[in-house]
């Protein structure tokens, strides 16, 4: 199956960003994919309040993007925010498309690099997956890829292909960091990933001010064996690449890891 990532800048204004989604997921269906995956924080960036804004999954803005999914004919999978407790948000991804309705709220908060997303979100508590065109796909986000033990759950929930959507800070080293983390959570599980940045803001003229994390760019697709099919750079695009589950499972028969280990 063929899929797409759409590597966008959002800002602060929700109905403008839903624009940039039903923008990219029509142009994702024009190209022939199946499922189009947004960044973390489509809903609103980082760096702005996120209380006021976040919603329940059957609120007014992810109703809009079920509309734009069905609309194009494609599976969305967006991040955005949802009520948490007291004066908190979750993190949450939301899937949703023809015969598709699936969410993950993010696990592991950013509380590095000076930063500290438990301040305003709660985390979630569970693994998450869902199936299209016979593949199940893992959810994961930002944060999250550090922590292998994630991708090997939804592996043992049975995804053949992990999502990573993303927000991830700027700083030294820290492209090469995602680079390399995308890469190794793959081989770790022998699953697809797919690796979806916010765009770098500087690349669309835009200022950003504090620690809070706006995006690198540098969105890809792995294959199940940490070989780099397509990348995209800095700026903002939209990627393509054809997801084969003949390839996990033959991947799987020479590099048993999932069958193999032990634990502790």
């Amino acid at each position: 199956m063929r899929v797409a990532l759409a590597q966008v800048v959002t800002g602060r204004d929700i109905s403008g960003n839903l624009d940039i989604v039903e923008k990219y997921a029509r142009k994702a269906k024009e190209g022939g994919a199946e499922l189009v995956v947004f960044p973390e924080a489509t809903m609103r960036a980082f760096g702005n309040s996120l209380l006021d804004i976040a919603e329940p999954l059957d609120g007014p803005w992810a109703t809009r993007v079920r509309r734009i999914a069905r609309a194009a004919d494609i599976v969305i999978v967006a991040g955005m925010f949802t009520p948490g407790d007291g004066r908190k948000v979750r993190n949450t991804l939301l899937v949703t498309g023809p015969g598709v309705e699936a969410s993950y709220d993010k696990i592991h908060l950013f509380d590095a690099f000076g930063f500290a997303e438990s301040d305003t979100v709660d985390a979630g508590t569970r693994a998450s997956t869902f199936e299209l065109g016979g593949i199940r796909f893992g959810l994961a986000t930002c944060y999250d890829i550090r922590f292998p033990a994630l991708f090997t759950a939804n592996a043992d929930l049975g995804a053949e292909a992990n999502i990573v959507c993303a927000s991830w800070g700027s700083g030294p080293g820290k492209v090469d960091q995602w680079r390399l983390l995308a890469r190794a959570r793959a081989v770790d599980t022998t699953t697809y990933v797919l690796a979806c940045g916010q765009a770098d803001p500087a690349t669309e003229g835009i200022e950003t001010k504090g620690s809070a994390p706006t995006g690198v760019g540098h969105s890809a697709v792995v294959s199940p064996l940490g070989e780099v099919l397509e990348e995209l750079d800095a700026g903002t695009g939209l990627m393509f690449a054809d997801l084969d589950a003949a390839v996990v499972k033959e991947a799987r028969a020479k590099l048993p890891v999932l069958a193999n280990r032990h634990k502790f």
